[in-house]
């Protein structure tokens, strides 16, 4: 037995309590209110409640009361299927049982609740999302010089060329240090032949940059790394100390 189509008969539907819209609506509002599972025996339990609302339905198109009748029709044949077993031999196996038939309605119909629900609250958010149904169209450029002639092109060069003439050079603007990290291995080592240790401050000088300071810091570490020289620091955030070995003079690759 093929259940009618109930969404033309709800289509115009309106009920005072919330936002339903028909039979299947109101079907699926009582078993989720009683926290019960879409299943045959479910829909027996809320028949009751489901008649007892038909009844209070007044004043109603009879077209759409019709699909209230329908789902109750079905509602109480599954109930009394339940309360008084029919013998095996009338069982018709070819046809689907109808009450898997309207639980598996009702859960199709749930699916698509929700995915209703989720589509008005990104709506309402303002998420929405366009897809493109065609390629973008090829726009081919075509540049026109046939109005431009030699005269015309001198003043676009003059124009482009002393566009930017009152602007600082980058040179100016940003100083590169000479500094290198080879060359100040070779300025610690000139030091440290001289004083066999040395703390950390005494390589910098009073004016010295931050880019010197790293600089620095990177070449007392790679002289370490080659065992040139040996660090100690007596306490926390005290200067550091530095002190020669005998790899002093032995050279070595930088891993740049």
């Amino acid at each position: 037995m093929a259940l009618p189509s109930l969404w033309q008969s709800s289509f115009n539907y309106q009920i005072s309590t919330d936002v339903y819209e028909g039979p299947l609506d109101i079907l699926l509002h009582l078993i989720e209110s009683a926290e019960l599972d879409i299943t045959k025996l479910s829909l027996a339990k809320v028949t009751d409640q489901y008649l007892n609302h038909l009844r209070n339905l007044t004043d109603q198109d009879p077209v759409e009361v019709s699909a209230f009748l329908v789902i109750a029709a079905k509602l109480v044949f599954i109930k009394s299927s339940i309360l008084l077993p029919s013998p095996k031999d009338m069982d018709d196996e070819s046809e689907e049982d109808i009450g898997n038939q309207l639980a598996r309605q009702l859960i199709e119909y749930k699916k698509f609740k929700i995915a209703a629900n989720w589509l008005k609250e990104r709506n309402e958010k303002g998420l929405r999302s366009y897809y493109r149904v065609s390629a973008p169209p090829l726009v081919i450029e075509h540049l026109d010089i046939s109005d431009i002639g030699m005269y015309d092109l001198i003043d676009i060069l003059v124009e482009t060329y002393f566009k930017n003439e009152h602007e600082t050079p980058m040179s100016d603007v940003v100083a590169i240090s000479a500094l290198t990290l080879k060359t100040r291995i070779d300025e610690i080592k000139t030091i440290l032949r001289k004083q066999s240790k040395v703390n950390f401050s005494n390589f910098l000088s009073k004016d010295v940059s931050r880019l010197d300071v790293v600089v620095t810091f990177l070449a007392l570490l790679e002289l370490v790394k080659n065992h040139a020289i040996i660090a100690a620091q007596e306490s926390l955030f005290s200067d550091i100390a530095f002190e020669t070995t005998q790899n002093l003079d032995l050279e070595f690759e930088l891993e740049l």
